[in-house]
């Protein structure tokens, strides 16, 4: 059984993000931590945001690529010692997940990690959290409207904890915020989007609204990617980016997949830097072929969806897709080495989207699809 549930505030369009002082007013956040990352904090967007801010507010912008529990204590300590009354996360997925990690620990015990769900941490998630705006700059991961959060534990595990009530209170979607975004984090943010709608799509639970608004979202990401990539200031094609990544989100509560698990490990490896929409683009075509035999007609209607001919070959389309858009050629070009890639495909098995893969996959299976996917 799968739960059906869209119980967010979203403000979406050109301009949304002026909203924010009322919104806060109206969430009663007087004195708010305001979480970004590095890149933010050195462009003129974060003056932008502060203006809108309660004179009070309190700044921590030190968010990693990949979010860490170090960091997400670090904002804790931040946030409590300001005496902070809420949170307002600004960037993409990296800065919104550390935010819900904060938003989660102001109120309940450490670790963070006994909130993980493979450690059945969903059901020691409780209501009473302090209220939590989400900005999305990049067109993505969705985190905007999710219930979780992906975070590299102390242990060095790379895990997911969620509950629907992690969701952020209120999601400002303001595409004009991605307008000039770098060629190659558009392409790599906007292959997340599409995996995203693909993954959850594919996931076996029933759930028809989230296989609906899953489908709505590639279309839209499908015809609008090229566009966004090749001018940064297509504001049609920003639009549909950013739609068809809060919609990728909102069917999270089907589950994800061997995609997924298979980037969240090797997104764990500090010293490499890998982006993880990126893997994702990556991981996505051989994950298809290896799911092809288990999803009927679903592959006609992610054919469909994306505008190609029924019985097109998705998996290539998408690996064509890669390479017009200028992604890494595999792996290898991201400079993952070869010796890694057992440990990989052992943590992949653990990962928690591992369950919700429309075909079972082993360890065996894991590793073949990381060879296959070195290049």
């Amino acid at each position: 059984m799968a739960l059906i549930n869209y119980l967010t505030r979203i403000q979406f369009d050109f301009g949304a993000v002026a909203l924010l002082p009322a919104e806060l007013r109206a969430l009663g956040m007087a004195r708010p931590l305001l979480v970004t990352d590095p890149g933010i904090a050195a462009s003129s967007l974060l003056r932008r945001v502060q203006d809108m801010l309660p004179t009070h507010h309190v700044l921590y912008a030190e968010t990693p690529a990949n979010p860490t529990e170090r960091a997400v204590l670090a904002a804790l300590r931040l946030y409590r010692e300001q005496g902070c009354d809420g949170l307002v996360a600004l960037g993409g997925g990296s800065s919104m997940d550390l935010a819900k990690g904060v938003r989660l620990l102001a109120t309940h015990p450490e670790p963070l990690v006994q909130y993980a769900f493979i450690e059945g941490g969903a059901a020691k998630i409780r209501p009473s959290m302090p209220p939590m705006v989400a900005i999305p700059t990049t067109a993505g991961t969705g985190s905007e409207v999710g219930r979780g959060a992906v975070i590299v534990m102390a242990d060095g595990r790379k895990l997911g904890i969620g509950s629907p009530h992690l969701v952020p209170s209120l999601a400002l979607c303001d595409p004009e915020l991605t307008l000039g975004l770098p060629p190659a984090l558009t392409a790599g943010t906007g292959m997340d989007a599409i995996a995203h709608c693909i993954e959850t799509f594919l996931a076996p639970a029933v759930n028809p609204p989230a296989e609906a608004i899953a489908l709505d979202g590639l279309a839209r990401a499908s015809r609008h990617i090229e566009r966004a990539v090749a001018d940064g200031s297509d504001r049609e094609a920003r639009w549909n980016m950013m739609m068809a990544a809060m919609e990728g989100a909102m069917a999270f509560q089907k589950g994800l997949g061997a995609v997924h698990a298979l980037s969240h490990p090797l997104g764990s490896i500090a010293e490499l830097k890998l982006h993880h929409g990126t893997l994702n683009a990556l991981f996505l075509p051989p994950v298809l072929r290896f799911n092809r035999p288990a999803v009927g007609d679903k592959w006609q209607r992610l054919a469909a969806a994306m505008g190609l001919p029924e019985e097109s070959d998705v998996a290539a389309a998408v690996a064509a897709l890669n390479a017009r858009l200028g992604l890494p050629s595999g792996l290898r070009a991201m400079g993952v080495p070869g010796q890694i890639l057992p440990a990989m495909a052992e943590e992949a098995t653990k990962d928690h989207c591992n369950a919700t893969n429309p075909r079972p996959a082993r360890r065996e299976d894991y590793l073949a699809l990381l060879h296959e996917a070195m290049g």
